[in-house]
């Protein structure tokens, strides 16, 4: 298989309208194609620079789109045959998913033909298929998935990776990791000077495995270069706390660590509907409480960060949740939307590119 090696926003090609084409992978996730195209038409209403490549069973999507007015006009379909399921093996996609609609929409963006492409699919499999198709960035040697984690920051929320692209990182990907993390959060995310902290089991320098004492050191050299601080080691409580803006870890530990959040505050949330129901008064007292708690429910709903960003590729995928609903549908196109008018990607090679050497073993 070959690709162009280039394949960044500034290549796609504009929408006869003079919108971004987002590619969109409307077969994956566990909602279905209702809840994708749902998603679509709610950006669609809230963003008139945006129109979609919707890649899936075209009877399927056809009157799907057709109930939708905000998408009369915006709407390509390019139907596939096949569909990724949760359950298929990255290396079976691989070999036989050159049908599916996770495939087809990662092309359009190999082509130039849309701008990013965005999926609810099989994590594993999109990112074989992105890196296959796509290629790495000259100097990453491992590409990361970027989350955007609630936090007490400003923003109100806190760039961490890896969460799950590769489970192994040495001190040099975490380096890597810590530069795309920057240029995500500087030039995605519009922080000026990103603080980055490097995730371990306390503070202290003398603490942690090996790698990520070396790793320390070379994120702390690479600091004032690329222009962020580094604040050193931070813990756990910190990945939704205010010590720093971008967390780096490798996949294993942040997999665990978003999966452990969005666990405990659905537990959370249950409990309190249970406490609120217990007795007429406290029944009360919710509804006294009625605007407050809609304000915290947005704070933490994961809905409306949902959408995790592949660094490191020659061209911008973003994953959402495959458990997304339209507002989580939404929120990965409106993230996506961001990145393309930021040139995103242009601008993080040309960190990678500066800051890093090209090595042999690149492809």
């Amino acid at each position: 298989m070959t690709a162009p090696t280039d394949h960044s926003s500034a290549n796609a090609k504009p929408a006869r309208s003079g919108r971004t084409l987002i590619s969109v992978d409307a077969m994956g996730g566990d909602q279905g194609a209702a809840a994708v195209v749902a998603g679509c038409a709610l950006s669609a209403s809230a963003n008139s620079d945006i129109a979609f490549i919707l890649h899936g069973d075209e009877k399927l999507l056809t009157p799907l789109v057709a109930k939708r007015r905000e998408l009369a006009g915006r709407c390509e379909i390019r139907h596939t045959t096949d569909v990724v399921t949760m359950d298929d093996k990255p290396s079976q996609v691989l070999r036989t998913g050159k049908d599916t609609s996770m495939w087809s929409a990662i092309e359009s963006v190999r082509t130039g033909d849309a701008a990013v492409a965005v999926s609810c699919g099989n994590t594993g499999a999109l990112m074989a298929v992105s890196m296959i198709r796509l290629k790495k960035l000259p100097g990453v040697n491992r590409p990361a998935i970027a989350v955007l984690y609630p936090s007490s920051n400003p923003q109100g929320f806190n760039v961490m990776l890896d969460v799950g692209a590769d489970i192994r990182a040495d001190a040099d990907d975490l380096m890597r990791f810590a530069l795309m993390g920057m240029s995500y959060a500087r030039n995605g995310m519009n922080m000026e000077r990103p603080r980055v902290g490097l995730l371990n089991v306390g503070t202290e320098e003398h603490k942690g495995r090996s790698e990520l004492k070396e790793a320390y050191d070379l994120i702390r050299d690479q600091s004032e270069i690329a222009g962020y601080e580094f604040v050193g080691f931070v813990e756990g409580g910190d990945i939704s706390g205010h010590r720093a803006d971008v967390i780096v870890t490798d996949g294993f530990t942040g997999n665990v660590a978003i999966k452990t959040g969005e666990g405990t505050a659905s537990m959370i949330g249950a409990r309190l509907r249970e406490a609120f129901r217990y007795s007429p008064l406290s029944r009360l007292a919710s509804l006294l409480a009625y605007t407050s708690l809609m304000r915290l429910r947005k704070a933490i709903d994961p809905r409306r960060v949902n959408g995790g960003v592949f660094l490191g590729l020659n061209g911008t995928v973003v994953k959402s949740h495959g458990s997304a609903d339209a507002t989580g549908v939404s929120a990965a196109i409106k993230l996506a939307a961001q990145l393309s008018a930021n040139r995103f990607n242009d601008k993080l090679a040309a960190r990678v590119a500066a800051a890093l050497p090209v090595e042999e073993t690149e492809e």
